[in-house]
């Protein structure tokens, strides 16, 4: 099914960010999550995490794990 999904290059991801566009991005493990409607994300900021990245090598130094991107929708691939 994620064969479906739209491909990002990073520098697309990177726009997502909270302020060059409305949307609020970040990836994981090759997938892209859109974060606009979290309160933990407001301005493309997450404690000491940006927006528009790929977070996969960032999550070993959060307090929680992978499972909470569960919570938000995939809506495309990171391009390698």
């Amino acid at each position: 099914m994620s064969d479906l999904l739209p491909t990002y290059t990073k520098s697309q991801l990177a726009l997502r960010n909270g302020q060059d566009k409305p949307e609020i991005w970040v990836a994981f493990q090759g997938s892209i999550y859109d974060v606009t409607r979290s309160r933990l994300w407001r301005e493309g900021k997450h404690y000491e995490h940006w927006a528009g990245q790929d977070l996969t090598d960032e999550l070993k130094d959060a307090p929680h794990n992978a499972n909470v991107f569960d919570k938000f929708q995939v809506i495309g691939r990171l391009k390698n």
